[in-house]
């Protein structure tokens, strides 16, 4: 029975042949892309689309409610994934069907793929970059002020991107603060005035910001703020 099975194991052969034709080279290369686009996947996911800007004001969001570890990150980062593909729908269609399909269907290059896929993320990201934060990487690469949209590389878009990302997120973040911060003041003046020392502020505080989050349907509004701020 021992050998039976063990002439039932095919052999398996790995070796490196030289290609036939253009073609299996031309495959090879699009395999290679292909995995090259998947291993680098997170990092565009931060990079080129809105969730940045997503997950930082959640982050925020727990800590002005004094909330530690809840939601947890999976929730937040599930959430902030989620509500990225959203808005970023219209673009991923866009690139689908004026670049990924037609090369697919062998109508255009991989040059003219690249240019056709890169354009609607150019647009969106030029949509949410401020002007000083454009210019400052213009700058910092010594380039001369470009004509107009298609002369900006993606190498100084995409950080000028990220830190505009990031500075809306921090504005959206203090405005978020603000009513948090008056209920941890009240309370703790409240305290003080009654002369109750020993019972942290914190444990009075923190029900009554939950509540007012609650009531004013703040999940509901903040999304709403959140995705209409991209459009």
């Amino acid at each position: 029975m021992i050998n039976l099975v063990a002439l039932a194991i095919p052999t398996i052969k790995i070796g490196i042949e030289g290609a036939q034709n253009p073609s299996q080279f031309n495959i090879f290369l699009q395999i290679l892309l292909l995995l090259t686009i998947l291993s680098i996947a997170p990092s565009l996911l931060l990079m080129l689309t809105s969730f940045t800007r997503l997950i930082v004001v959640f982050s925020i969001l727990r800590h002005a409610l004094g909330l530690q570890q809840t939601p947890p990150n999976q929730v937040l980062i599930s959430l902030a994934l989620f509500l990225t593909f959203f808005i970023m729908a219209p673009i991923f269609n866009e690139v689908y069907y004026k670049a990924l399909k037609p090369y697919m269907n062998k109508e255009i290059n991989e040059e003219e793929l690249f240019q056709r896929a890169t354009k609607p993320f150019k647009e969106f990201m030029f949509k949410n970059t401020r002007e000083k934060d454009l210019a400052l990487f213009i700058n910092l690469r010594g380039e001369e002020k470009p004509r107009n949209k298609d002369e900006v590389s993606l190498l100084t878009l995409i950080p000028a991107f990220m830190i505009s990302e990031l500075k809306t997120a921090f504005q959206i973040g203090f405005l978020l603060y603000i009513p948090f911060l008056v209920i941890d003041i009240v309370v703790s003046s409240v305290l003080i005035s009654m002369g109750v020392l020993m019972l942290p502020p914190m444990m009075i505080s923190l029900p009554l910001k939950l509540l007012l989050f609650v009531l004013v349907d703040g999940w509901n509004l903040l999304v709403m703020s959140l995705v209409k701020s991209f459009y």
